[in-house]
């Protein structure tokens, strides 16, 4: 009996002893003594591990045994320790620079580097590892820093030194201004299913923000051809092991070493043209199996990248299974700068406990990431338990530090006192972007437009003050939901009409309702092709009135709700009064040589006749729209839902109904489009489409107003947009019958202009612009763009156009801005 109850009393000290945690930790240094910097820390034949901080410690929490523990940096020979472990323990590893020894190989004079038989087996072997595995799942876990490393004391009249004051930073503007941490459980499955559940995140200075860091960002493929760095690059960069990488790269054998019975060659690669978009360092690539086991790469401003100077990224690949290997760590390592601010940091995820090949339901990645409520309220014990990576004793004090000032600026006190500093009102602020007063503690927004943008000139109704503000409040902030209130004023000093409107929306369970009425002076065209401010210059200054006006008094109600994943609909009832208006004034500053004002009548323009008698119309119409997705974020408030990579097809209908309350209208609408925007064509830029096609049946009774009405141009300068064209008249080819359009716009990227000395400089992206119309008046009608684009998105075009019957060619220069 002694026997076995001693017997039950050592298995149980023995579970309990296996069963808790211990702590291997430690710094990894070179022979120098200096720091080896996130090297990576794994436990042999699995995928438990960790890397080292930015000053060489590492740390990681295993339980009672026995382990062969890896220590490997790329470019350092890797070290191995036997550890049994029973009790915290300290382990402080040296690595030696690798040595990588030539093979004996024979190279005649002028022959080729040994390293292109190796990179042309690479590449014969890149399509079966990118599809190697149809299904895996991790955890990973990212943690991103931003530090600050010089800043001017003020920019743009924006007082940098408080704001560095204010968030921790040190007297010189310099210091840590984003640091995060975030754990995941990812999902993926063939060919780009991805779905991220965000396990905890933290986020210095927050006590109420999530962590930017996304595993599905962090997600990089040599095994592709090219990467697409929206942002970074506007070209996709090569892989060094593309299908067509050996007409970009040159490649150099440095040697071979051998490391846990796996012959490793370490290969230099250098971009054929520094302007191309390809990377410069190492990858190392396995002898045999010719499959990558890391990479050190980096691309610099000379490739024409956006924001950062240099960008460094280091992977590396552990054996997930005898065969299959999977990425171990992904680092990548920022500096650039702009305007004179500075900046540097990384962004480091590492992954574990892969499960590879595993049946996964497809109805999962409709959600593609996942952040519920709570997930940034784990306290300081859970991330001492949790955090792979130690932190340093900077970002230790980073933490402490904004956590106070966290709490300080979350409280009402300091919201209040925020809000009573940001709400003082300023004449100039006022004048030249408007106003706002915030009560963030109530969620509570009043704004005011500017002055400027009050201020009109148009020859119907001369200095025109058109002055309008909006009220908003958030009413549910678990799903996100507003309250809208806003209303317009406007008088024309010369006609002296006074019009004023108002309008209110908000949710009504999963509908959004608006509800708006009174009375205004709008465009001809629905569209508003011309911005009143660009109309009211080329009046005053050029004696040509394009904008063409009519009031409208009128009541409307319109619904819409997403039905469904990408299917979104919405209904609208609207009365209308449409009077027309006559021009009142003929002044202008200048009176330039063969420019004459024209009527009010677009298509009668050398007599001021009405274009169509006063009226009325009721007017009931739907629409729908599908993109093909129903994949969405889902976040503590409410659901994101993406767009989708497939066009986006939309249906159209208008009732137009006669004798109810008054109206005159009788006619019938129905229309259809398809469009999609951004279209990737790899490394030859990417492709903007759109095609709409209508027709009026059943018209009985229609107005001009009620017309379909086309984004024309008549001026040098123009808002660009997939649906607009350069060079059409605003008003005359407006249509009551059938009409077909189309657009088709191609960015190459600066596939041509990177390749110029001096213009690369600009990062000017080409682009050709197809637009075409037909209807029963303008039969066949085409224009033909060709221009340059900045990263900013001001563009300049020269566009032609070609019509036989009614419109004569035409070309002229466009210059227009693209958001």
């Amino acid at each position: 009996m002694k026997q076995a109850c001693l017997s039950v009393l050592l298995l149980l000290c023995s579970s309990i002893l296996f069963a808790q945690e211990f702590t291997l930790s430690g710094k990894v240094t070179d022979d120098a003594g200096n720091a080896v910097p996130f090297a990576t820390v794994y436990i042999r034949n699995t995928t438990k591990g960790t890397s080292a901080n930015s000053e060489g410690g590492y740390s990681l929490n295993l339980k009672a045994g026995e382990y062969n523990v890896q220590y490997k940096a790329v470019g350092y020979r890797q070290e191995s320790r036997s550890v049994n472990l029973q009790a915290n323990q300290t382990i402080n590893v040296v690595l030696k620079a690798e040595q990588y020894e030539l093979k004996e190989v024979s190279v005649r004079s002028g022959g080729e580097d040994p390293a292109y038989a190796i990179i042309r087996n690479a590449i014969k072997k890149r399509k079966t590892y990118l599809n190697e595995v149809n299904a895996y799942t991790c955890e990973v876990y990212i943690k991103g820093l931003q530090r600050l490393l010089s800043a001017p004391k003020k920019f743009l009249g924006f007082d940098v030194q408080k704001f560095a004051r204010e968030n921790g930073l040190d007297s010189n503007r310099k210091g840590i201004i984003y640091l995060s941490e975030s754990q995941s459980r990812y999902s993926f499955m063939r060919p780009d299913k991805v779905h991220e559940e965000m396990i905890s995140s933290k986020v210095s200075g927050s006590n109420k923000a999530f962590s930017f860091n996304r595993a599905s960002d962090m997600q990089v493929n040599f095994y592709e051809s090219i990467q697409n760095w929206e942002g970074i690059s506007n070209r996709p960069v090569i892989s060094p092991i593309a299908d067509n990488a050996l007409s970009y790269y040159k490649y150099k054998l440095i040697g071979a070493t051998i490391e846990n019975g796996e012959t490793i060659n370490k290969i230099q690669v250098t971009p054929r043209n520094d302007n191309n978009p390809c990377f410069s360092g190492y990858i190392y690539i396995l002898e045999d199996s010719w499959r990558l086991q890391s990479l050190s790469l980096y691309i610099t401003k000379k490739a024409n990248i956006n924001f950062v100077d240099t960008l460094r990224i280091d992977q590396q690949f552990v054996p997930v299974t005898g065969k299959v290997w999977m990425p171990s760590s992904l680092k990548f390592e920022f500096t650039g700068g702009l305007f004179g601010f500075k900046l540097g940091g990384y962004f480091i995820s590492l992954y574990k406990d892969y499960e590879i090949d595993l049946k996964l339901d497809k109805k999962q990645f409709t959600e593609v990431l996942r952040i519920t409520k709570g997930i940034n309220k784990k306290d300081s014990t859970y991330w001492s338990r949790q955090r792979p990576i130690p932190l340093t004793e900077e970002e230790l004090v980073d933490y402490k530090k904004k956590e106070a000032l966290a709490t300080k600026r979350e409280s009402k006190a300091y919201l209040d006192s925020l809000d009573r500093e940001n709400n003082k009102l300023d004449l100039l602020k006022l004048t030249i972007g408007g106003y706002r007063h915030r009560n963030r503690y109530k969620h509570e927004y009043f704004n005011l437009n500017s002055l400027i943008s009050a201020v009109q000139y148009n020859t119907v109704e001369g200095l025109a003050l058109s002055y309008g503000g909006s009220f908003t409040k958030q009413i549910d902030s678990i799903n996100n939901k507003y309250l809208n209130v806003y209303g317009n004023v406007r008088y024309g000093f010369s006609n002296k009409l006074l019009n004023a409107n108002a309008g209110v929306s908000f949710p009504v369970g999963s509908f959004s309702l608006n509800i708006a009425g009174g009375s205004t002076v709008t465009d001809l065209n629905n569209w508003e092709p011309i911005s009143p401010f660009l109309n009211s210059v080329y009046t005053l200054f050029n004696r040509q009135n394009f904008e063409k006006l009519y009031q409208k008094q009128f009541a409307s109600i319109g619904l819409s709700k997403r039905i469904y994943g990408g299917w979104q609909a919405s209904a609208g009832v609207e009365w209308a009064n449409r009077k027309w208006l006559s021009n009142t004034t003929d002044y202008s500053f200048f009176h330039p040589k063969d420019h004459e004002f024209t009527s009010n009548n677009p298509l009668v323009p050398d007599a001021d006749v009405p274009l169509f008698p006063d009226n009325q119309s009721f007017k009931v119409s739907f629409r729908t729209t599908y993109d093909f997705s129903n994949a969405y974020e889902t976040y503590p408030t409410g659901r994101r839902y993406l767009p989708s990579k497939y066009p986006t097809i939309g249906i159209s209908f208008t009732r137009a109904l006669k004798n109810i309350i008054g109206s005159d209208a009788d006619y019938n609408l129905i229309s259809a489009d398809i469009s999609k925007e951004d279209i990737p064509m790899g490394y030859y830029g990417k492709t903007s489409f759109y095609v709409g096609a209508g027709k009026f049946f059943e018209a009985k009774n229609i107005n001009y107003t009620d017309y379909r009405h086309f984004s024309g141009n008549q001026v040098l300068f123009y808002q660009a947009g997939i649906s607009k064209f350069l060079l059409l008249d605003y008003y005359r080819f407006s249509t009551g019958d059938k009409y077909l359009e189309a657009h088709l716009e191609h960015n190459f990227s600066g596939l041509f202009t990177n390749k110029i000395p001096l213009i690369r400089k600009l990062k000017l992206q080409e682009i050709i612009d197809v637009n075409y119309l037909t209807t029963p008046a303008l039969k066949n009608y085409t224009e033909l763009g060709f221009g340059f684009q900045t990263n900013l998105g001001l563009r300049l075009m020269y566009g032609t156009s070609f019509n036989n019957d009614v419109v004569k060619a035409n070309h002229a220069i466009r210059i227009g801005v693209s958001f």
